[in-house]
């Protein structure tokens, strides 16, 4: 018998996860270094070391894995955990192939696949539920239906709890 987790999606702020434990928030960045829009802003006022180590790992192409620098390719398909504090790691998920507009949304559903296998794997090992607003459809231009199936898929199917959150703009933070 498999460990299904939970899904919720709630009114609220993904900056202020709700509920008791340490938790991830993951959310998409695109593949150009290009930190300044959407919900980035947020979390770089809130927690501005998460806009540094993304930088950082889009210049050097390496990341601060607890403790130790690791050469990971800031590649589509990539993940960049954060610790932002005691109980909270940010997930940067390279699934954004460039930015601004085009004929093709940027969203790239293969890159965000890998992204969020990858992010089960160390909400599984680091023992976290997941909290994230609705990533890959806003800027990105993803279909909302179609990642709510892939986190019904790769991260509630395999045990995980998921909180969405969905921002109203009329909420101060």
């Amino acid at each position: 018998m498999s460990n299904i987790g939970s899904y919720q999606i709630i009114s609220g702020d993904a900056t202020i996860p709700q509920g008791s434990g340490s938790k991830i928030i993951p959310h998409v960045c695109n593949d150009k270094g290009a930190f300044g829009a959407g919900f980035v802003l947020a979390l770089s006022k809130k927690w501005p070391e998460s806009e540094k180590a993304y930088r950082d790992w889009y210049h050097s192409r390496s990341c601060n894995i607890e403790g130790f620098e690791v050469a990971i390719p800031f590649d589509l398909g990539r993940i960049q955990l954060v610790s932002v504090s005691p109980e909270i790691t940010i997930a940067n998920m390279i699934a954004q192939s460039g930015f601004g507009s085009s004929v093709r949304p940027p969203i790239r559903y293969g890159a965000l696949a890998k992204c969020m296998f990858r992010v089960q794997q160390q909400a599984k090992r680091l023992q976290v539920s997941i909290h994230c607003p609705k990533f890959g459809a806003g800027l990105a231009g993803g279909d909302w239906n179609v990642i709510e199936q892939m986190i019904q898929e790769i991260w509630v199917e395999n045990g995980l709890s998921v909180t969405v959150y969905e921002f109203n703009q009329t909420q101060s933070t």
